[in-house]
């Protein structure tokens, strides 16, 4: 093996030799376990909360294939309706076109070039992931099978009329010029104004001031607002106000709605524009007025003044218009939470337009049994609360989009606007007998990509045909995924999936927390803390890094800030971590929390495990290769011991990835490798493997125990850790006489009770102990690592005195002691230092060792120096400027640093008071 652990000379060889040959299809007549990879967008990159989640996806699929399971991950990518229209529209506009000027068809085809050759960036990085999908099964959401399920789908639910058009108030991208869902909108706190509206009241000089952040709308007002119990207007309710600048009255209604305590307690009540007034306007049988075209302008049934005026500047002309009629009563600062489409990045409108819907009551009613009756359960148990919540309060789904890249409605029109439905033109003739000479045009809008999305576990099966891997893999496994998507994505399959195959989708969902940066903030472009996985595997130098950060920012002051930030933070640029230190990561963040902090310290330190892997793995091969292994053996207590902690770890490791506790199964495994493999039984093995009084037997029994257990934790370690695992067990299987082309296709290790054995475990952790007190009192007294002392033992009971006569040679070895002495009960003793281990007394005798006043003076420095630094933390810490203005995590560190120092003080003074007794 090389020196150096070198991640980039094995990962990508090793990923094209799995799946050259096949190793990630399903195999064998185990029990089929499946999972479905969430398609991510063909448009997109690897992102953290990408690499976090099928980094835990492929840990449970290596697990289960190892297990003997016929195991399938079946991967693909999602078209994307919007996003990937905006990216050829973009390449467009730089040859100064637009999808218009191509025609639908046309452009449709350019998508399609530009899919077949920048659409598989994704998926070649999830292949720099280490992700054992088998790509011989990879599916995209407009592949001709899946297109037809969706065909199927639409015509199925038409037919039972559980799909209808009809007329609503959707979410409109006034850029894009399409209904977008609820998950393509986000909500920015911004500054606003509050103004306060006087509507006169009819036949009185009286009037009702009216609170909108949208004065712009109320040229759509179709009433005002008042709760039915605040006393200051239940003499209003009834009655007429004019509403300003329109010519029009409007009545004053009483709605439980209306909040008595925000502004002036009086809402204007607009249905086509706003989803709450939209709701008020139902309850009170209001004729929804829409004042807005589709680019948000103001249309035909608004005052002839504003029409064809851009919706923010009539804002601004109908604030000056009600000024100059005295009825702005005053204006207020607002923080808003304003909507905007996620890909256009404009304010959102509520708008009232023709669509089609599909109606989810009676879909919803099954989902909501399934889990309450444990058919599919939630882990953590905890989620199911939110998916009840969204499930019981469920509204009718707006299906359409109106995009040109997706799959396209199913329906045909004749001429007098008669809607049919069929899998295409002739299909539609046949189904609803319609004559050749009756011209059929089809709808012009797209579905949204979520309906696609739904069917994916069932439509990459072969659905609607009754398909061999259909019957073998469906219902899959488990979902994983984020909380995020519960509603738009976890639900509607679990709905569709039992209304089309009458089985859940999935036994299981695992929900995953979110990555945040180490302070917990989201990653955003904006906030200059976005950390690309590419970047951590492979490293990238400080001006990329900074170019790729503020690359597309409009606004430099931002940019300045970024730049500074990132230059601060990385001073060197990133570090090249490797595949399998980041996947580490991941597992080892992987709790049941709502957010996942990633750090780059805690990479940074699993870095170091993969460089202790291999350099145990060097020393193992090194003290094995061409050396006598089988044969009869004798095992020796640290060969005893290391076997049956083995088995600890083996049974936890089960446990943690059967509960999806992935951080328990990282600390698991890092404790029992690092911990007691190299840093304990490595360290145990050497005095057996170097002694001249050790015969052929004890060797061929410690250099088995090592070849053993590593190749065992090699295998523990692989769904995690793939390809170092993969390199270090090519050299170790032929050494252990296993069998086989790849540690992937390895059964994963089983508990074997038989090496279990707590007496040797009790032993072994005395002469642990024994070791550590003596390591412990050199350090505190500065005593070098390497000077062999000489040590009295004392007060120990007779079980001790028989563990220290079995262990002498290690003990003496690893300790570094010249010579152990057992005194007496009343026998004497030179000053010394004094440790326990146990009830066993362990004496360091002190003369020539340390100047006992040099040494006091020494600490009495340090003791002196940690009470200031102390002292100024605990200062900062009852300074209300900072306590009560610092962000929580600044303050919650400078306490952790002040409980560290108080743990690093006691011990200090500890060590000056057994130095002042010597």
């Amino acid at each position: 093996m090389d020196k150096i652990y070198n991640p980039h000379s094995i990962e990508q060889p090793w990923y094209h030799t799995w799946e050259k040959n096949n190793y990630f299809a399903p195999q064998g007549e185990g029990e089929p376990y499946c999972i479905m990879l969430p398609p991510p967008n063909v448009t997109g990159s690897l992102h953290m909360g990408h690499g976090f989640c099928f980094s835990i996806i492929d840990i449970l699929i290596r697990y289960h294939r190892m297990q003997g399971r016929r195991t399938l991950w079946q991967g693909g990518t999602d078209h994307a309706g919007i996003a990937t229209q905006m990216v050829v529209e973009r390449q467009l506009m730089l040859e100064g076109k637009s999808r218009h000027d191509l025609g639908r068809d046309a452009f449709v085809e350019k998508i399609w070039s530009w899919k077949e050759e920048s659409g598989g960036n994704i998926t070649r990085q999830l292949r720099r992931l280490g992700a054992s999908i088998d790509w011989s099964r990879e599916c995209f959401t407009m592949d001709d099978h899946l297109s037809n399920a969706v065909s199927e789908v639409f015509i199925r639910l038409y037919e039972e009329n559980l799909i209808y058009r009809g007329t609503r108030l959707v979410n409109w991208d006034p850029k894009l010029l399409t209904a977008i869902s609820d998950l393509e909108v986000v909500y920015h706190e911004e500054e606003g104004k509050l103004w306060h509206i006087r509507y006169p009241l009819v036949d009185s000089d009286d009037f009702i001031t009216v609170a909108t952040t949208r004065p712009e709308t109320l040229l759509g007002d179709l009433a005002v607002a008042v709760h039915p119990e605040d006393e200051r207007y239940t003499r209003f309710i009834g009655k007429q106000v004019q509403l300003p600048l329109t010519g029009r009255t409007i009545p004053i209604i009483a709605d439980d709605f209306v909040d008595k305590e925000f502004g002036s307690a009086c809402v204007k009540v607009t249905p086509a524009h706003d989803f709450n007034d939209y709701a008020i306007g139902q309850r009170h049988h209001l004729k929804p007025l829409n004042i807005f075209t589709p680019d948000a302008h103001l249309n035909a049934s608004a005052p002839n003044a504003y029409q064809g005026m851009e919706r923010f500047a009539a804002r601004e002309q109908i604030i000056h218009d009600l000024d100059v009629l005295g009825l702005i009563e005053k204006t207020d600062k607002h923080i808003l939470k304003v909507p905007r489409g996620d890909r256009s990045g404009v304010i959102i409108e509520p708008y009232l337009t023709q669509q089609w819907f599909m109606k989810m009551e009676s879909l919803a009613a099954p989902a909501i049994t399934a889990v309450e009756n444990a058919s599919m359960k939630f882990v953590p148990e905890g989620w199911s609360k939110t998916y009840f919540q969204w499930l019981h309060n469920i509204e009718d789904w707006c299906i359409s989009r109106q995009l040109w890249w997706g799959h396209r409605i199913p329906a045909w029109y004749d001429e007098n606007g008669q809607v049919y439905v069929g899998r295409d033109e002739l299909d539609t003739r046949l189904r609803n007998q319609i004559p050749s000479d009756v011209l059929l045009q089809q709808d012009h809008d797209v579905l949204d990509t979520w309906f696609s999305a739904a069917l994916w576990p069932f439509s990459t099966l072969g659905w609607p045909e009754q398909s061999a891997d259909l019957n073998a893999f469906y219902p899959t496994s488990v979902l994983v995924t984020g909380f995020d998507i519960i509603f738009f994505w976890v639900a509607r399959m679990v709905m569709l999936g039992l209304k089309l195959t009458e089985k859940v989708p999935f036994r299981e969902v695992f929900i995953t927390g979110l990555i945040r940066d180490s302070e917990g903030h989201k990653m955003s472009k904006s906030k200059g803390n976005v950390l690309d996985p590419l970047d951590l595997i492979d490293g990238i130098e400080l001006d990329s890094l900074v170019r790729k950060r503020i690359h597309g920012l409009m606004q430099p002051a931002m940019a300045q800030k970024i730049e500074k930030s990132t230059r601060q933070q990385f001073p060197e640029g990133i570090a090249a971590y490797g595949t399998d230190a980041l996947r580490f990561t991941f597992c080892a963040l992987a709790s049941y929390g709502r957010e996942v902090r990633f750090d780059l310290g805690r990479l940074e330190g699993y870095r170091n495990f993969c460089n202790k892997i291999w350099n145990a793995a060097r020393y193992v091969l090194m003290n094995t290769e061409d050396k006598e292994i089988s044969g009869t053996r004798a095992l020796s207590l640290p060969d005893q011991w290391i076997l049956s902690r083995l088995q600890d770890t083996i049974q936890a490791a089960h446990d943690a990835l059967a509960q999806y506790r992935f951080d328990l199964l990282a600390h698991t495994l890092y404790e029992f490798t690092w911990n007691e493999f190299c840093d304990w039984y490595l360290e145990l093995s050497k005095p057996i493997l170097t002694s001249a009084t050790s015969s052929e037997e004890q060797l061929r029994g410690t250099r088995h125990t090592l070849i053993f257990v590593l190749e065992q934790v090699l295998r523990l370690l692989h769904p995690i850790m793939p390809f170092i695992t993969e390199e270090i067990w090519q050299r170790v299987a032929p050494l252990a006489s296993i069998q086989g082309e790849t540690i992937v296709l390895q059964p994963y290790p089983k508990l074997d009770a038989a090496l279990k054995n707590t007496v040797i475990d009790n032993e072994l952790e005395w002469v642990k102990k024994f070791i550590i007190a003596i390591r412990t009192l050199r350090s505190e007294m500065n005593i070098a690592p390497g000077k062999l002392l000489p040590v009295f033992l004392c007060k120990g009971v007779a079980i001790d005195k028989e563990r220290y006569s079995n262990n002498a040679n290690l003990i003496l070895k690893l300790a570094k002691l010249e010579s152990c002495t057992w005194l007496s009960e009343n026998e004497s003793h030179p000053e010394s230092a004094t440790a326990l281990a146990g009830e066993l007394e362990i004496l360091i005798p002190m003369a020539g060792l340390i100047n006992k006043d040099e040494e006091s003076t020494r600490l009495t420095k340090e003791i002196l120096k940690l009470q200031k630094e102390m002292k100024r933390a605990e200062d900062k810490l009852q300074n209300p400027h900072f306590a009560d203005k610092a962000p929580p995590e600044v303050v919650e560190k400078e306490r952790e640093k002040l409980a560290e120092m108080t743990v690093t003080l006691r011990k200090l003074e500890e060590q000056h008071n057994r130095i002042k007794n010597l």
